[in-house]
């Protein structure tokens, strides 16, 4: 079941869900708009390896934008920090930022219960377009989970994603034993 505005607004009052920066004008009938923060960020090599720590170079979006080429991944944030106490979060693109030709992820749309961060986006797009900071650019959808979690996301010793950060996160797949 996806939460409505009225039941999200319930859980922010809880402070079951937390968005920072809230603004209200954001909340749709059941999801709330996030942007795309200040920072975008592209990794140091060509080839990623899944067994290696996979560097990347932070760079900031210029005011007037940022021109997003077709075949590269950009690593994004939202400029929203969110955490989500009782919740599934997935995070989906809008309609307008889809008609652009921009995807904003892979495949990490989900959060789990405890995810307390921003989100760092996967960023791709189909033909060169340019993006702004603090442009919207998708949509925070809350599931109810059916059943107590044992196992919040913010309390595993494993989460490799929990440090507050602004900036957008590379992948730690290489701290999984495979």
């Amino acid at each position: 079941m996806i939460l409505s505005d009225s039941r999200i607004l319930e859980e922010i009052e809880k402070g079951t869900i937390v968005i920072e920066p809230y603004d209200r004008k954001n909340l749709g009938s059941n999801s709330y708009d996030v942007h795309l923060g200040k920072y975008l960020a592209m990794y140091n090599e060509d080839l990623l390896d899944a067994r290696k720590h996979n560097l990347i170079t932070h760079f900031e979006i210029p005011e007037d934008g940022y021109v997003l080429q077709p075949g590269h991944l950009y690593l994004g944030v939202t400029a929203e920090y969110t955490e989500t106490h009782a919740h599934i979060p997935f995070l989906e693109g809008k309609s307008s930022t889809g008609r652009l030709g921009i995807n904003i992820h892979a495949t990490a749309g989900k959060g789990d219960v405890g995810f307390c961060n921003a989100w760092t986006l996967e960023i791709s797009c189909i033909q060169k377009v340019r993006v702004y900071a603090g442009m919207p650019i998708g949509q925070l959808i809350y599931f109810a989970a059916d059943g107590d979690v044992i196992n919040k996301y913010n309390k595993k010793s494993n989460a490799k994603y929990t440090g507050r950060t602004s900036m957008p996160v590379e992948s730690m797949m290489w701290k999984n034993e495979f």
